[in-house]
């Protein structure tokens, strides 16, 4: 079976979104039969995460994510897209409130909109990480961490919490063909 590993190590955003596309469909091109996606990764926007997240979910062949280090906000998204998912035994996962950057005079139908959005996403992330970890021992209460309460876990409680399948410090096979997505 041809291991094709993406490392994603930046922000999730317009250009990191187009480049892992880009990536991932050279590497099916290239033969892939299965995805690995070692993720390295500070979040980002909303947006572009679930974008990932359902691009990732609907390629024809398996995807197994890895943290490398650190998964932050936007960037359990994207985490979550694989089926197998593994943490290194020293990485953390990172659950923290949602924060827009406003520039300029905002109306207050604009406000209204930016509220909404922001509601609606929350959701959406909340709606993505209770289907992807359903079953497991320990329960998120995302609402909570994206509203008030961060929460950092540890790969054992990753593991109780279902966002990891294993703790794996050797994701890397000597003979795997490796692609880069960052910053």
């Amino acid at each position: 079976m041809a291991r094709h590993i993406i490392h994603f190590t930046g922000p999730i955003n317009s250009s990191t979104c187009g480049n892992f596309i880009t990536t991932c469909a050279r590497a099916q091109r290239e033969g892939a039969d299965v995805l690995q996606i070692n993720i390295a990764t500070m979040g980002g926007e909303c947006s572009y995460g679930f974008t990932l997240y359902n691009f990732l979910r609907a390629l024809p062949l398996p995807v197994h994510t890895h943290n490398l280090g650190t998964v932050e906000s936007m960037g359990n998204i994207l985490f979550l897209a694989g089926e197998q998912r593994t943490a290194c035994a020293h990485s953390k996962f990172l659950f923290h409130p949602f924060h827009w950057t406003v520039h300029g005079s905002v109306d207050h139908a604009r406000m209204a909109e930016y509220a909404m959005s922001l509601d609606y996403d929350l959701r959406l992330y909340a709606e993505i990480v209770a289907e992807r970890t359903r079953g497991a021992a320990e329960p998120l209460d995302i609402p909570r961490y994206l509203m008030a309460y961060p929460r950092i876990l540890t790969p054992q409680e990753a593991l109780r919490t279902g966002m990891i399948q294993a703790i794996d410090d050797a994701p890397v096979a000597a003979d795997a063909c490796q692609w880069s997505v960052h910053a």
